[in-house]
């Protein structure tokens, strides 16, 4: 059962009305990421909105999006919902199952096995991305550097080699947070050349 699947599992169990706390803990159990620690972007349609202590919490800001929203709130809406609010990506998260890559978003680790082979850090506010061998890559193929095939495919994205920091990267240079379908594109490279020459590792 993918990630996916058991959140969905996990609200369709839910006999009570859908909210923002329901939500953020079905997202917890089947994703292990924690919406509390996730910064919320900017929108128009929070902004001018505060609780008592100012700021609204996330749980707080997913209900104040139910409550706009006249859709019915199921599974796949509400990841909708989740990547407009977080730009959290459960359903790309949850299509990472397998693909042997970490990621490393919002502060915590959201996909992270033993035995992955690269790991894709974004920074804070997605703005900027590196990416890097894990440990585990680095034992098992002696080499520190990423293969040359997936160095090529980064850099047709758009990555270029910072020394200072040992890996390759980008920073959007419009100052927002990467788009979806960059990240998209990355992880097409990397699990492309993980198919092709790491299968078996």
């Amino acid at each position: 059962m993918s990630k996916s699947e058991v959140m969905d599992k996990y609200l369709d169990a839910y006999e009570g009305k859908i909210s923002g706390s329901v939500i953020c803990e079905a997202v917890d159990s089947a994703f292990g990421i924690d919406l509390d620690k996730a910064p919320i972007l900017k929108d128009n349609a929070i902004e001018g909105s505060t609780s008592a202590s100012g700021k609204l919490s996330s749980r707080e800001v997913i209900d104040l999006y139910l409550q706009q929203s006249g859709e019915k709130q199921t599974g796949p809406v509400i990841r909708q919902l989740i990547n407009k609010i977080f730009g959290v990506n459960l359903e790309g998260i949850s299509a990472l199952e397998g693909a042997k890559i970490s990621l490393y978003s919002k502060d915590q680790w959201i996909v992270h096995h033993e035995k992955d082979l690269f790991v894709v850090h974004t920074g804070i506010g997605d703005i900027d991305v590196k990416i890097y061998p894990t440990t585990y890559f680095i034992e098992q193929t002696g080499s520190a550097a990423l293969p040359e095939d997936l160095q090529q495919l980064l850099l047709k994205l758009g990555y270029t080699y910072n020394e200072e920091i040992g890996s390759y990267y980008y920073s959007n240079p419009t100052g927002e947070a990467v788009p979806d379908s960059f990240k998209g594109k990355t992880m097409q490279a990397i699990g492309k050349v993980v198919t092709e020459s790491f299968a078996t590792l």
